[in-house]
């Protein structure tokens, strides 16, 4: 049976219409004689002419109708309402002219014998294309993927209809949280509670969940994912409500489980008053355009309706990306926004001065850094001049031009910082809180917070990679903890902070929670559908390594320097008193560095940055691999960190 079927399927088009053709020219010959015969009881009509002729002048008036309608033209594993209705009205029109031809042809004709045409026609055309569907679709079950809905809203019934369609999924129960539904039967499906998924997937042999809520929350989600995260199932889900309302996603749309979902926080709204203050009508900048806070910063200020946006990138192909990305959006939506692109290093105080001069540029959100920490501790140099004197000028540039606002974008390893870029981060704030004491033309605050979900230095990228590749997952430290927030939540709380800066102001965002990274490794395993192999599982797929610190890395992050952190009017910023320097003692600072790197003497500048007010407390010698390749006696367990002028003589040579 199955063979005939899937042969019957296998055929050219134009022989399955020619055998729909014959089967609908058949019942609809049987569905005639057989009125009769159900409203006589009597079979002496089939030698009648006249009613021979009254068939002949039904049959091909109704096939021509399904003709020209587009019956034959359906895909019978796609039939649907237009299909449905081709036949009634194909029908209604063979019953008409029934009556007209028996009329004309004076055959005899009871008045319900129609009717009952009607109905076995309709019964008998449509039931038979109904029934090959079924079978179809019976036969092409065992090569489709078991998958439980969790979801039986409007969503989940969509997506069941999609894949009944569809080639490679079939569902086999709906699972909700709403006790009236339970035992339930949509589309054919019965609706149970989320406590029978794990029956579910043993007796159905489930292989994937897929989650059709689009509206709940990312704590909600949360709590669904980590009760079947044991289960030996993959888990998706179809996008979000705003991408299916936009039209950006259709529902079903599958993808894997976001872990930003499972780490983020439901965003709050943002506060239109604070999110435009600085943006709505006016000219923006934003330095490090290119990057994972910078490109974001930019999606959010477009939305805004600045006047215009000046990208100041130093990186050629991530100012290329971003301008076409924003150019693209912008004509999508229809925002009136000019986009500046403009290729500089933050490093030259003349080219931040000339654009913000000729573009007339009133707010500045300074994202430009060197923000890796192994990568800073290897080229020391390089990451506080960019950071701290990066800083400085685009700084120094807004003062002359005179511009409304800066903001700086910090990291919590300005905090107590063990390493070289959280040091100089510390020192960019130090910078900003000594200009904004010096002057008052320009208002400086900045914002600090953690880690950012997906950014180019997130483990979450670095994992899914891993993972795919088999493993293992590198993981320097099993007690390691960082705090995590999405990329659009922290450039939107970013944005509101900068509108309540009044000078120097130091904003801490609320992170949430801290998150233990091997934990994070072990759900994105468990999530992508393998499981964690270790001691206690040794059959497991993906095994988590521990590599050790990386230089300069802490264990843990931290915010606030002191604890006396304040509320402010949006629940998620606060903000902070911290130690400052004055002015003079920060330019004498600033210059002594500055000499320091000139001469690539690398000793100095970490006595700088030991004598400095940033709490640095570095847990390894100096890591620069150009001041290490240069020495002719070098013991990692020993580097001294002060009078060592003389010994990297030659490295300056070298460098220059």
């Amino acid at each position: 049976m199955n063979s005939a079927i899937s042969w019957l399927f296998q055929q050219p088009r134009s022989v399955k219409r020619f055998i729909s053709l014959l089967l609908d020219t058949l019942f609809i010959s049987i569905s005639f004689w057989a009125a009769y015969l159900l409203r006589l009881d009597s079979s002496y009509l089939l030698g009648s002419y006249t009613h021979w002729l009254v068939l002949a002048t039904m049959l091909p008036i109704t096939l021509l109708y399904f003709i020209r309608f587009g019956l034959y033209r359906a895909v019978l594993r796609y039939l649907g309402h237009h299909a449905t209705v081709t036949m009634m009205g194909g029908i209604a029109v063979s019953a008409v002219t029934m009556v007209l031809a028996a009329y004309y042809f004076g055959a005899f004709l009871p008045r319900s014998v129609p009717i009952i045409y009607s109905a076995l026609a309709l019964l008998l055309c449509g039931g038979a294309r109904t029934m090959a569907r079924a079978l179809y679709n019976q036969s092409t079950k065992k090569y489709k993927t078991p998958v439980i809905i969790y979801g039986a809203g409007s969503s989940g019934r969509q997506l069941n209809t999609s894949m009944m369609y569809g080639s490679e999924y079939r569902a086999v129960a709906f699972v909700d949280d709403n006790p009236s539904l339970h035992k339930a039967l949509l589309q054919g499906l019965t609706v149970y509670s989320a406590a029978d998924i794990a029956w579910l997937v043993e007796r159905y042999g489930a292989q994937k969940l897929l989650l059709a809520m689009p509206s709940i929350s990312r704590q909600r989600r949360r709590e669904i994912v980590d009760g079947l995260e044991l289960l030996p199932v993959d888990i998706l889900t179809i996008p979000g409500m705003a991408d299916l309302v936009s039209g950006k996603a259709k529902v079903n749309e599958l993808h894997e489980i976001s872990i930003e979902d499972l780490l983020g926080r439901d965003p709050v709204a943002p506060f239109p008053d604070l999110i435009a203050a600085n943006i709505n009508n006016k000219v923006v900048m934003i330095t490090g355009a290119g990057g994972s806070i910078g490109s974001e910063l930019c999606r959010q200020v477009v939305q805004q309706g600045p006047s215009t946006l000046v990208l100041f990138e130093m990186s050629e192909y991530a100012l290329y990306q971003i301008d076409q990305e924003l150019n693209g959006l912008c004509r999508e939506q229809c925002y009136s926004v000019r986009i500046v692109p403009i290729m500089a290093s933050v490093q030259r105080q003349n080219r931040l001065e000339a654009v913000m001069q000729v573009f007339g540029v009133q707010t500045v959100y300074h994202a430009a850094a060197c923000k890796h920490v192994p990568l800073v501790e290897y080229n020391v140099v390089e990451g506080v001049r960019n950071n701290v004197f990066g800083t400085w000028r685009a700084a120094e540039a807004a003062i002359a031009c005179g511009i409304e606002t800066f903001v700086l974008i910090s990291t919590d390893k300005a905090v107590r910082p063990t390493n070289v870029m959280g040091t100089s981060k510390r020192l960019a704030e130090l910078v900003l809180q000594g200009l904004a004491l010096r002057q008052s033309s320009t208002r400086f605050c900045m914002v600090r917070f953690g880690n950012v979900l997906g950014s180019s230095g997130s483990v979450v990228p670095l994992f899914k990679k891993q993972i795919r590749a088999g493993g293992p997952i590198t993981l320097t430290h099993e007690d390691i903890t960082r705090y995590f927030m999405t990329i659009p939540e922290a450039a939107q709380l970013v944005i509101q902070a900068g509108a309540m800066g009044k000078g120097g102001d130091v904003f801490v965002l609320d992170m949430g929670e801290p998150v233990r990274i091997i934990e994070l490794a072990r759900k994105m395993i468990r999530l992508m559908g393998f499981d964690v192999k270790d001691e206690q599982y040794p059959d497991g797929d993906i095994e988590i390594k521990i590599t050790g610190l990386r230089p300069g890395e802490k264990l843990y992050e931290e915010l606030l320097i002191g604890g006396n952190e304040q509320p402010t009017v949006h629940p998620r910023i606060r903000t902070a008193n911290e130690v400052h320097l004055p002015w003079d003692e920060m330019a004498i600072l600033l210059k002594d560095l500055d000499a320091a790197c000139e001469d690539y003497n690398q000793a100095r500048i970490r006595q700088l940055l030991l004598d400095a007010p940033t709490a640095f407390n570095p847990q390894d010698g100096i890591c620069d691999l150009v001041w290490r390749e240069g020495k002719t006696d070098f013991s990692a367990a020993s580097v001294p960190i002060v009078d060592e002028a003389e010994r990297v003589k030659p490295v300056v040579a070298l460098v220059r």
